[in-house]
């Protein structure tokens, strides 16, 4: 009974990782989504005045 309690501890400890993570890489992707569509707005703005 031990064995399967320490098992769960683990696969919740694991599971909690990936989504603290996760929301993590979540955040980061949207600022560089953010950031690759700011770019490509002024390089077209830049471009269009040359």
């Amino acid at each position: 009974m031990g064995n399967l309690l320490y098992t769960v501890a683990v696969i919740l400890i694991i599971f909690w990782a990936i989504g603290f993570f996760g929301f993590a890489a979540g955040g980061i992707i949207h600022i560089l989504l953010v950031i690759a569509v700011i770019a490509v707005i002024l390089r077209l703005i830049q471009g269009r005045r040359l």
